[in-house]
């Protein structure tokens, strides 16, 4: 019997070719990746990610979507590429939910980590960190506790300033508002703050500071964070000045049921088509881990979802967060009508 031999070269390359085949297909089966759809602006949390990288390996791809997101995910379709989705204000999290683009996630890291009323009860989204919205008090002032309420008091009247009634944080406070005291009361208390204006209902948060320092006003509703942003600023920035002066207080609701301070979030969902389903949820737990939980509170200045983080001194200062006990989701069924009303009183005008 007679056997055709392979000539050595074709050999050698027959075996070079099957090596990097399998080296390529190695290769691709260990790439572990993760597509991160976010309204946020990437740097901060690109920290975050950086670190999730490099303690599990998988390396995640960024894309900011200012806005239209649910619009994109929607056109993606099936074929999306987005994983995991993420953004900032309870409404926005939750129209996310409404429009189909979401998938439950049944963890027990999750629950464990996030209070019930800080994730929806359907597993579908997942809150990462809380924005404390507060009074900024000029540090002259004599105002060591307060309710929202109060900023419709009369002896205000010409020293408040706020950021527009429609952006979506104070859309959201107003609907807090609704669900605690009804929508005709809150409507009086929007007249209310409204004939106390310093100055237009415009601009944002930081520039809420920046009008007590020049005297415009000497309280205003704004974010807790944005003051941590301020006061670690450099001690020449305008920034700084602006932090050091105001002091923070957390205001509460009046009604007896409620003794906490309104908060909104920031969180994200499992994309309905997420590829990598696996490893987005391990970045999701990654996220309200004690390591993430602790960058968002020192380089945000974000308060932490996770109990028992330490805290940023700045945010530490401010004292105990007691947050108000409404489920988010109740806030939420109020936003359209929150909106209305600032239209109704002219609240911007």
């Amino acid at each position: 019997m007679r056997f055709k031999l392979t000539p050595r070269p074709l050999l050698r390359a027959a075996i070079v070719s099957s090596s990097l085949v399998f080296t390529a297909l190695a290769g691709a089966a260990s790439a572990a990746e993760v597509s991160l759809y976010t309204t946020r602006e990437p740097q901060l949390i690109q920290p975050l990610l950086d670190q999730f990288t490099k303690d599990t390996g998988v390396q995640v791809n960024t894309v900011f979507v200012k806005d239209g997101l649910i619009e994109r995910v929607k056109a993606e379709g099936d074929k999306s590429p987005a994983d995991l989705l993420m953004t900032v204000d309870i409404g926005n999290l939750l129209d996310l939910v409404e429009a189909g683009i979401t998938q439950p996630v049944d963890s027990a890291v999750l629950r464990e980590a996030i209070p019930a009323n800080l994730r929806g009860a359907d597993n579908q989204w997942y809150t990462l960190s809380l924005r404390d919205r507060v009074a900024y008090v000029a540090t002259d002032v004599n105002v060591d506790a307060i309710h929202y309420e109060d900023f419709a008091d009369p002896k205000w009247k010409g020293k408040v300033c706020i950021r527009s009634g429609q952006h979506p944080y104070n859309t959201a406070l107003i609907a807090a508002m609704i669900a605690h005291n009804g929508e005709a009361a809150t409507e009086k208390w929007l007249k209310g703050v409204k004939a106390n204006l310093g100055r237009p209902a415009t601009g944002g948060d930081r520039d809420v500071a920046r009008d007590i320092l020049g005297g415009i006003c000497d309280i205003g509703i704004a974010n807790a964070y944005y003051v941590g942003r301020m006061k670690n600023a450099k001690p020449d920035s305008d920034a700084y000045k602006w932090g050091e002066a105001i002091k923070v207080v957390r205001p509460t609701f009046a009604a007896e049921k409620s003794k906490g301070t309104h908060v909104n979030i920031s969180g994200a969902a499992l994309a309905k088509h997420a590829p990598h389903r696996d490893d987005a949820i391990k970045l999701l737990e990654y996220l309200v881990s004690e390591k993430a939980q602790s960058m968002y509170a020192m380089a945000n200045y974000e308060y932490p979802v996770k109990a028992g983080v330490k805290l940023d001194p700045v945010v530490a200062s401010f004292g105990e967060l007691v947050i108000d006990p409404l489920p988010l989701t109740e806030i939420a069924k109020h936003r359209k009508q929150a909106s209305e009303l600032v239209d109704k009183v002219g609240f911007n005008n």
